[in-house]
């Protein structure tokens, strides 16, 4: 396989990169002086050579604990519970919450072969049994695997003296009801609130 060839190979490996978009970028950094091909290529080895998980919380950092687990301002009684680390910068950067993050590390898919074993679901435990933690909230995504493992982790929290919650389902900000799936509807009629 040649250089060209090779690179478009390993850039359509990459979540929402076809083969198509895959060859534009190499033939953009054809295109370009070398040395933005050398400043990519040291960005991709200096990120994997110094980002690690967070040992308390999950997310990914260069520091040791992470700085949102570092910082006194943060509530470290409520814990967020996100599936991937990339949901932590979107719940932090999109709202005020200033509580701390618990990263699953993925979300239970017998079907891919991911079981609870493969969550970071004992440090969770840890994090509620030592004490100070007053509500979980689970913010895993709203697809199948999602609902399957919320309702997983708030059984495992179950009796352990936490509130445990779950971010409300319903109707998007701006949208139409032609255009919401039954699911989303539901949930919204399920959640719906006293207007008086």
């Amino acid at each position: 396989m040649n250089a060209i060839e090779e690179l478009i190979t390993e850039l359509a490996r990459l979540p929402g990169i076809g083969r198509k978009t895959a060859q534009r970028l190499t033939f953009h950094l054809l295109q370009h002086p070398p040395e933005q091909a050398v400043r990519l290529s040291s960005a991709l080895i200096a990120v994997t050579e110094r980002v690690r998980p967070c040992a308390e919380c999950g997310n990914l950092t260069e520091d040791q604990p992470c700085a949102i687990c570092s910082d006194p301002r943060r509530d470290a009684g409520i814990l967020c519970v996100v599936e991937e680390a990339s949901a932590v910068a979107v719940v932090d950067r999109s709202t005020d919450f200033r509580g701390r993050y618990h990263v699953l590390g993925g979300r239970l898919s017998p079907l891919d072969g991911v079981g609870p074993e493969s969550l970071r679901l004992d440090p969770l435990i840890r994090r509620v049994r030592e004490g100070g933690v007053r509500e979980v909230i689970l913010a895993t995504n709203p697809s199948m695997e999602g609902e399957v493992t919320a309702t997983y982790v708030q059984q495992l929290l179950a009796g352990l003296g936490v509130r445990v919650t779950r971010l409300a389902r319903g109707l998007p900000m701006g949208g139409d009801l032609e255009y919401v799936d039954g699911v989303t509807l539901a949930h919204a009629l399920v959640a719906r609130q006293d207007v008086s």
